[in-house]
């Protein structure tokens, strides 16, 4: 009869076993790229000493040589002392690949997350459904990845990918809130090899699919120069949202600066006169939220739209502004899709949304047309107007046009919409009415005239159309504010909407349709 101690020899065995499952050949492996093993990079993005590992000795029933934990590593721990659920691909075992093995333990990971309402972050480095068992891996692939529509909008989900993401790996992290890369990893349905194959197209992994283009494209949230860099990132995104759609998120240092500050009234020089002059938009982002702290989502995509995280008094706050320094803050097909998606990622977890504006409309063009424009800006239209959450608009400049609509007006839903004294509300700015309106009286005027009457039109407009006067007499906004004030009346009407209720009218209907 085998006594205690002997149990307990092979338990450590096995479990050591399990910490490596294929040996020197996967530590060898690793030291020649470089990259740290699976459960090295769930212990850096935990907080230290906390993960506490779920099936580790998981493996193939039928498999002689079968490694436990199947390619995955899966468990929970804590990031700032709050609970959340991590799964770390083990690209030494069968490259990562999906198994049945490997979706049941996933599947059974992020049933945990949804009994108990914590986060979810995936670490992937796949290539794909495991060529070896068929069709069942498929199935099992798909298991494993059909609980993420409950998961959605339920809990955040964050995936972090880090080498390569191929096949049917790329459908997991889309679906997930965000995606973080390292700048060296790439994702693709089907890899350079296979295109050349089928099309006769030759192309890189990186120029097919590799983190800087997908960035561009809009596919990836961040790219970080390294794992740890990545890892920081997923942490610090986390820390401005609450762990589930039924909490609140954490509050950070409130009270701050209570009162008008030198930083404050920096704001009301920044605004140049001329209206064809730029200004950075992140200047003011800078100075009107707590600590000049802000956590940019896509930097890397539509520049023209800012999206990102920051905090008033303590608690987070979704952010989208326009940056005139990209495209003058025009809206363009693509900076819709960025934008609608942030809004409903805000409206998702009850974080209020701050529009802060400056943008001449919609960017014209045939090129933009022929790209959707209209279909895509009707996202983000749409996404404003099913917005439950906190909604406070700044427009610091220019609001012409549809971008007047979509970036936040009380029309659509802002709860309380304020103006700088410097900003221009109308349907055009003043040049591109006078070519409309103006053309007649225009053509009519002496030729050496006309430079002169041009400009006494354009004066006209802006002093009597185009202010926040007009808009402000009518009831389409809150109030003018002095740009030094901003932080605080944000602070103000924020603390006047905590107890914004999520409820809408009675609609028997099943699901409005999106315009996709």
């Amino acid at each position: 009869m085998t006594g205690t101690q002997e149990k307990l020899a092979e338990l450590r065995k096995l479990l050591e076993i399990a910490e490596e499952p294929a040996g020197e050949a996967a530590i060898e492996k690793r030291r020649k790229k470089g990259i740290p093993s699976a459960r090295e990079r769930v212990n850096m993005l935990l907080d230290p000493g906390t993960f506490v590992e779920l099936g580790a000795l998981m493996r193939q029933s039928a498999v002689s040589n079968a490694t436990y934990g199947d390619g995955v590593v899966t468990g929970r721990g804590y990031i700032d002392g709050r609970p959340v659920v991590v799964v770390s691909h083990d690209q030494t075992v069968y490259g990562g690949s999906v198994s049945e093995v490997f979706a049941r333990k996933v599947r059974i990971a992020m049933e945990f997350a949804y009994n108990n309402a914590c986060p979810v972050v995936v670490v992937n480095d796949s290539g794909g459904a495991r060529i070896q068992d068929g069709v069942t891996s498929l199935a099992w692939y798909a298991n494993m990845t059909s609980l993420q529509e409950d998961l959605s909008g339920y809990v955040p989900m964050v995936a972090v990918m880090l080498g390569k993401c191929a096949a049917g790996s790329v459908y997991g992290p889309i679906n997930m809130d965000v995606l973080v890369a390292t700048q060296d990893s790439y994702m693709f349905v089907t890899g350079p090899e296979v295109i050349k194959a089928v099309t006769g197209e030759e192309i890189s992994a990186e120029e097919l699919g590799g983190a800087k283009t997908l960035e561009r494209l809009g596919t990836v949230h961040h790219v970080a120069e390294t794992e740890q860099k990545a890892f920081d990132w997923v942490r610090e995104y986390l820390s401005y949202l609450p762990s589930s759609c039924l909490e609140q998120p954490p509050i950070v240092n409130p009270g701050l600066e209570p009162e008008i500050t030198d930083s404050d009234r920096e704001l009301d020089k920044l605004i140049p006169d001329s209206d064809k002059m730029g200004y950075d938009m992140h200047e003011v982002l800078l100075r009107i939220f707590d600590d000049g702290a802000f956590h940019e989502i896509s930097p890397g995509t539509s520049p023209n739209l800012i999206t990102g995280f920051a905090r008033v008094d303590g608690r987070p706050v979704g952010v989208v502004a326009n940056q005139p320094m990209a495209l003058g803050g025009a809206l363009d097909a693509a900076c819709s899709d960025k934008g609608a998606y942030f809004i409903r990622l805000c409206n998702a977890y009850n974080l209020p949304i701050i529009y802060v504006v400056d943008t001449p409309g919609v960017l014209p063009g045939v090129e933009e047309e022929n790209n959707h424009v209209i279909k895509r800006g009707g996202r983000m239209f749409r996404a404003l107007l099913e917005a439950t959450t906190p909604i406070v608009t700044i427009v610091t400049r220019k609001a012409y046009g549809g971008g007047y609509a979509v970036m936040g007006c009380k029309q659509l839903g802002a709860d309380i919409a304020l103006a700088w004294p410097t900003a221009r509300l109308a349907v055009m700015g003043a040049e591109s009415m006078i070519s409309i309106v103006g053309r007649k009286q225009l053509a009519a005027t002496p030729e050496e005239q006309r430079p002169a009457v041009r400009q006494n039109m354009i004066d006209f407009y802006n002093a009597t159309v185009a202010t926040p006067w007009t808009a402000a007499e009518r009831g389409y906004i809150d109030a003018v504010i002095e740009p030094s004030a901003t932080r605080l009346e944000i602070r103000k009407a924020l603390q006047l909407l905590r107890d914004k209720g999520a409820v809408r009218k009675h609609n028997p209907r099943k699901h409005s349709l999106f315009p996709m």
